[in-house]
């Protein structure tokens, strides 16, 4: 019997040996790794693992110490590792699995490969995780808000770039209106029975322009045109000595049998549109002509123009604007590179395909019926050009638009200067979306394609806005894709809006006319201009958006004309009483965003996130020109 005893009882010991061999085996006794930061690429310490085997199911739980993870006790075979933490994304880092012959003792990462943890944006995003139990297992959900707050960003992220590609879609349709244009024949001009000549009336209003106000005067004054048919008005709301300067010269043309008149108002209602308004009664033109006071139209445009006023339907005539001193800074020659594109392509598109396009407030031709005909100048808006067009062409009057004849006009050359003209322009153009949008959608007898087209041009100024906005909420789409996985789908799909930039590359491409001939180097040459231009529109984007706002919330402000400089080459510039300069909120802004901007697209280069470098580096860039050449500016006026 001891002997059965001591038999059964070395089986039993086998047997446990046994036993405890076969856990020995399908169990690792130790799995270890290591945990670093995705942008610093440094050991992180304290964040919660999750192991789950597939095996069996098991769940394992363990924290960084200094970086290093370590699991005991885990079956052999495929295992999942899940950052829990709730400071980063929850992410599935690695299915991988052990092997029982190789790694029984225990299982090591490769060091060369380490895992990264994405660091959540705790002070925005990172509002206090929850458990909740869904399926009978604890699952861990980022705050409710929180998400929320990310999901509203993007919705309007999106609408911005939904309307910047409508925007864009709508120039490409103009480039390519414009091309077909360009492949259908000339029509000779039309004949021109100068004995028969009409009476036309140049109208010249100023307002302080002691620079340019005798240079405008003697050019209207040579024009090729039957003295007897030919009248100038001279419509002079100035306050300081320019009035004294226009007496002078008026009376010096009038000897010479010029019927010029000098028509000076103490009272500036209405600004331009009260000059050109009030002076209506003592036209004697059956055509008004109009230019600005710093244009300098070649001598024989009158008889280039008029012949076009045959067609009893046409009611204006505008020339293209040129450019007198293009070549005095960069900032005029990205000046000249933009408007190149409006005079070139929105206005031959349009007027090629019969859309509706607008009198440019001066170097053009009314016919006075048309003026009366449309309910005359009014000056609720500060862009009374754009208004009166639009209500005349609703009307049925047609315009024409010359590409052929440039009429040459001076660029502003100083910051204050451009910002000033671009107030103006995005401003009134908000105006006129405002007062004009309804009768452009229900007036009669108006094609349903001119009101599409038409809606689109007077809406043309709110992409800055657009854009403003788009800049501002880029800086939390970086966040929301570090702090997000299931949303980072959505902020892929901006990527498809880079054909936004295409269409308009391709916009400026057809207008630009620095070309030799040798296609590549053109090529280059208008790429470098073309990302200079964005660079410098995009930082424009604050100061023409709160133009744009004000317009839409109707808030009246003066009319700020842009100072006229007479000057083409740096060498010539001895100042502008005119230009006033002075730091603003604005500008401080400008400053802000520069850095900013700077910084976030240094901070993602520097951690391997591309994807918006190029997009914030060209703000950065573009607010610095801005701001240091204002600071520049400033402390050389003063």
């Amino acid at each position: 019997n001891m002997r059965k005893l001591l038999l059964f009882s070395l089986l039993i010991i086998a047997f446990n040996q046994d036993a405890l061999a076969s856990t020995m085996r399908y169990r690792s006794k130790l799995i270890k790794g290591y945990l670093v930061d995705f942008k610093t690429r440094r050991d992180v310490d304290e964040v919660s693992l999750l192991l789950v085997s597939k095996e069996t199911g098991e769940r394992f739980k363990t924290e960084t110490r200094g970086g290093v993870f370590t699991f005991k006790n885990v079956p052999i075979g495929e295992n999942i590792l899940i950052l829990t933490d709730k400071d980063y994304r929850k992410d599935t880092l690695k299915v991988f699995k052990t092997n029982a012959k190789e790694h029984l003792e225990h299982y090591t990462f490769s060091k060369t490969q380490p895992f990264s943890a994405r660091l959540k944006v705790t002070w925005l995003f990172n509002w206090g995780d929850r458990t909740v139990v869904i399926k009978g297992k604890k699952v861990i959900q980022e705050h409710y808000w929180s998400h929320m707050l990310a999901r509203v960003i993007l919705i309007v992220y999106g609408l911005c770039l939904v309307m910047i590609f409508y925007y864009s879609v709508i120039q490409l349709s103009l480039a390519l209106a414009y091309r077909k244009s360009k492949r259908i024949p000339k029509l000779p001009m039309p004949s021109f029975d100068i004995a028969n000549a009409p009476k036309v009336t140049i109208q010249l209003p100023m307002f302080n322009e002691m620079y340019v106000a005798e240079r405008i005067i003697e050019t209207a004054a040579r024009f090729a045109y039957p003295k007897d048919k030919l009248q100038i008005q001279v419509l002079d709301d100035s306050t300081d000595e320019t009035k004294d300067i226009i007496a002078k010269k008026v009376a010096e043309i009038a000897a010479t049998g010029v019927n010029i008149q000098h028509i000076h108002r103490v009272d500036r209602t209405g600004y331009k549109a009260g000059a050109l308004d009030a002076a209506m009664d003592r036209v004697t033109g059956d055509f008004i002509a109009i230019f600005d006071a710093d244009f300098v139209p070649d001598e024989n445009f009158l008889l280039r123009t008029v012949p076009y006023f045959n067609n009893e339907h046409v009611g204006v005539v505008q020339t293209r604007w040129g450019h007198l001193n293009k070549t005095y800074s960069l900032l005029t020659e990205l000046q000249a590179f933009g408007l190149n594109g409006h005079f070139a392509i929105e206005q031959q598109g349009r007027n090629s395909t019969g859309h509706f396009i607008n009198f440019n407030g001066t170097a053009g031709i009314w016919r006075k019926k048309c003026i009366e005909d449309a309910g005359g100048w009014e000056h609720d808006t500060i862009t009374e050009d754009l208004d009166l067009s639009y209500r005349a062409q609703m009307r049925g009057w047609k315009f024409t638009y010359l590409e052929d004849v440039e009429s040459p006009a001076e660029l502003p050359i100083t910051m204050s200067a451009l910002k000033s003209q671009q107030h103006r322009w995005m401003k009134g153009g908000a105006e006129c979306f405002i007062k004009m949008r309804g009768k452009l959608l229900t007036h009669p007898g108006v094609r349903f394609s001119d009101r599409v087209h038409g809606m689109a041009h007077l809406f043309n100024s709110s992409v800055f806005v657009f854009i403003l906005i788009l800049s501002i909420l880029s800086l939390f789409i970086l966040h929301i894709k570090d702090s997000f996985s299931d949303l980072n789908y959505f902020v892929q799909f901006g990527a498809f809006f880079i054909s936004s930039t295409v269409f308009l590359a391709f916009y400026y491409w057809n207008s630009y006319r620095e070309k030799t001939g040798r296609f590549w180097n053109d090529v280059f040459k208008f790429i470098k201009r073309f990302v200079q231009f964005l660079t410098v529109s995009m930082a424009l984007s604050m100061s023409n958006a709160v133009a744009v706002i004000e317009g839409y919330l109707r808030i009246k402000s003066s009319f700020v004309r842009t100072p006229k400089f007479n000057v083409a080459q740096k060498d010539e510039f001895t100042g502008n009483k005119y230009d006033k300069k002075s730091l603003s909120i604005l500008n401080i802004a400008e400053g802000i965003f520069m850095l900013v901007f700077g910084f976030t697209a240094l901070n993602r280069l520097a951690f391997g996130d591309f994807g918006m470098v190029p997009f914030h580096l060209m703000l950065a860039i573009g607010y610095g020109i801005i701001f240091f050449n204002t600071v520049k500016e400033v402390r050389t006026g003063r």
